[in-house]
């Protein structure tokens, strides 16, 4: 199979094209920005660096002051998750919307301004909705604890301990999280 000159060189000049293209465009690729991250999956649920600092921003969770918050919260998140997920198969009863209203209240009142609470959930990615329903879970989250632990009130924070620990080898957990990454 013979190849003209002209073809060849049309080749070779739409290879050249195409390398200076990716050369060109190599310096933002490489300096892509990272929007989210897969910190770790619990009970088949994705959590993420935006979950996290959700978390921290609208004090949801506490860092109690850690060398690293991230790791603290997610720790913290991962358990919720297992917690959850254990919620789910006995069914507590649902919160009433005062109940849930009452949460909302508490998250505003932690921040200086309505302003400062609306860049937290800008910063966070999530919208009032969104924050709505993980306060109701929260509260489906204490009812079925108060409800399972409600016969050991002396000795329940050994008791949910020892639970949660069990929680925990049979969750299914994977931890991606990276200190420093």
């Amino acid at each position: 199979m013979r190849i003209k000159i002209s073809e060849l060189r049309f080749q070779i000049g739409f290879q050249i094209g195409v390398a200076l293209v990716v050369a060109a465009l190599a310096p933002a690729i490489l300096h892509a920005e990272t929007i989210d991250r897969v910190l770790a999956v619990a009970a088949n649920q994705v959590i993420t660096l935006s979950d996290v600092t959700a978390a921290i921003d609208l004090g949801l969770q506490s860092t109690d002051s850690a060398a690293d918050p991230v790791r603290a919260v997610l720790t913290k998140l991962i358990d919720r998750e297992l917690v959850l997920a254990e919620v789910d198969r006995y069914a507590p009863a649902e919160p009433t919307a005062e109940q849930v209203d009452r949460e909302v209240q508490r998250v505003r009142q932690r921040l200086q301004t309505p302003a400062a609470f609306e860049a937290a959930l800008a910063r966070s990615g999530i919208d009032e909705k969104h924050l709505r329903e993980t306060l109701r879970q929260d509260l489906r989250m204490r009812a079925y604890l108060d409800q399972r632990f409600s016969t050991t009130r002396d000795r329940r924070p050994n008791a949910v301990d020892e639970w949660m620990t069990s929680l925990r080898q049979r969750g299914g957990v994977i931890d991606l999280y990276l200190a420093g990454r």
